[in-house]
């Protein structure tokens, strides 16, 4: 993910000299050189010396040593931190890092990779509107973003977008096996599949009608689409979407008090 954001922030214009990282992987870094001309930092108190913005990209169960290890380092006028990682609340993160650091938490998903991502973002109390403002660019630069006013909230986000690209991808290989079985080509099946995902995404983007108005719209009675449709809302097909969003919820809730102690 912190690729992507790299990757996003180049192409949008920004100066490759501004970004610095700081990566345990040599390889990783010598990566993201090549590819985007970026700076790489030997030690925590150069990456972010001169910071602006500080993004934590590191996976939940890193976060406390690496923000720890970064706390002695951070600069005056104290930066703006960015957490992308799951379930890592604002408290702890303030705890670790120091108490009145402007903190906002986000939750991107992969599709940031092609500049299609969606993000949710919570910001705190000392975060100023051009915080805000500088935390939104940055996602933007990969996607969209939304905000919420409840940090409990970005668990229902890591729930719904977060997590939410697998869920497609696995109905779109059901989709594909399900054609494959009726007797098309795998390729033909693959490619229908998604592209029917991609129109039907970018026509719900676009379109000012309610998801289910849209669905209502081709629906005719009596037809396939209809015939489709039942068996779906007769085997509670709404019942176990919910199931599952609320499984990665309370997933993300779980990481909090399992990785998220002071």
């Amino acid at each position: 993910m912190g690729r992507a954001i790299i990757g996003g922030l180049v192409r949008r214009g920004h100066s490759p000299l501004q970004l610095s990282v700081l990566d345990p992987s040599i390889e990783a870094v010598a990566a993201l050189q090549r590819d985007f001309g970026i700076q790489a930092a030997t030690n925590s108190a150069r990456a972010i010396a001169h910071a602006d913005i500080i993004v934590f990209a590191v996976k939940p169960q890193q976060m406390r040593t690496v923000a720890i290890e970064l706390a002695s380092a951070l600069p005056q006028p104290r930066p703006l931190v960015m957490s992308i990682a799951a379930g890592i609340t604002t408290a702890s993160l303030s705890t670790w890092l120091g108490h009145g650091l402007p903190i906002v938490r986000a939750m991107p998903n992969t599709p940031a990779l092609i500049g299609r991502g969606a993000a949710g973002l919570y910001a705190t109390p000392d975060v100023s509107a051009a915080g805000r403002a500088l935390a939104e660019d940055l996602l933007r630069a990969v996607g969209s973003v939304v905000w919420v006013e409840s940090e409990s909230l970005l668990d229902a986000v890591t729930a719904l977008s977060g997590s939410g690209p697998a869920y497609f991808f696995l109905f779109l290989e059901y989709l594909e096996r399900a054609a494959i079985r009726l007797g098309l080509p795998g390729d033909a099946a693959r490619q229908l599949a998604v592209d029917t995902a991609t129109g039907a995404a970018e026509l719900a983007r676009t379109s000012t009608l309610e998801l289910a108005e849209l669905r209502r719209q081709v629906t005719s009675k009596g037809g396939t689409t209809e015939q489709a449709l039942n068996v779906l809302m007769n085997g509670e097909f709404e019942q176990l979407v919910q199931t599952a969003i609320d499984a990665a919820a309370r997933r993300a809730a779980e990481l909090s008090a399992e990785f998220g102690g002071c």
